[in-house]
């Protein structure tokens, strides 16, 4: 086992102070070192930057969740008082206000811009025109909040494709019976019949893209909550 004073991204395993790197080493918290729980960006990143320390990461099939930083008790000590210093000054208290003020106006702007690529994306035709402002507004509502971890937070993807992305995942949950199906746990089949429905999705979307009727009293998504 080694205790290196570099610092590394591990893995946990079933012992609380055994780590396992990307090779398969195995690595025993040194003495004297803490664990940093995961939460405040700030400080971690000054408890980085001041000397070696361990991120412990843990993977649940494609997610990655924080177990925390370890590092020198010393280390991590320094950091906090410096750190909670700095934010006792009006200075800092200021530069949050704006900093809160900025992140809440570009939010606000990007839920309009959001909401717009789904009009877009929808494209019902004038009979269809209230539904398709009436899915938009759930749809950004659903899918726009910081953190909610979905594709609309992704900024890897144009925003067309994820307003696209975020249509077709809600009615997923909102138009068929995927939350209550039994999914074999087969690599693939859970892709497979995500696929499947979204072609059975992207069939009702064009049902209101032109004028002509259709059974509204059977239509999932006319008759969606």
């Amino acid at each position: 086992m080694a205790a290196p004073s570099e610092s590394l991204v591990l893995a946990p395993t079933a012992r609380p102070n055994e780590f396992v790197g990307p090779d398969g080493t195995k690595y025993v918290v040194p003495g004297g070192w803490v664990c940093l729980p995961p939460g405040d960006a700030g400080l971690t990143r000054r408890v980085k930057a001041a000397g070696p320390s361990w991120a412990v990461i843990e993977k649940r099939g494609r997610k990655a969740f924080s177990k925390g930083l370890w590092a020198p008790r010393e280390n991590v000590e320094s950091a906090r008082a410096a750190l909670e210093a700095e934010r006792s000054t009006e200075g800092y208290a200021k530069k949050r206000v704006a900093d809160v003020k900025r992140r809440e106006h570009k939010q606000a702007v990007y839920v309009l811009s959001f909401e717009e690529e789904v009009l877009g994306f929808l494209r019902f035709s004038p009979h269809w025109a209230e539904l398709g402002r009436s899915v938009a507004k759930r749809v950004t509502v659903h899918a726009t909040p910081v953190g909610s971890g979905t594709v609309a937070r992704t900024e890897r993807i144009p925003i067309a494709e994820r307003a696209e992305s975020a249509v077709i995942a809600w009615m997923r949950h909102q138009t068929t019976a995927y939350d209550n199906m039994v999914i074999p746990r087969i690599a693939g089949k859970r892709r497979e019949v995500r696929r499947e429905l979204a072609t059975i999705s992207r069939a009702v979307l064009d049902l209101h893209r032109r004028d002509a009727p259709h059974a509204v009293a059977s239509c999932p998504l006319c008759a969606a909550k």
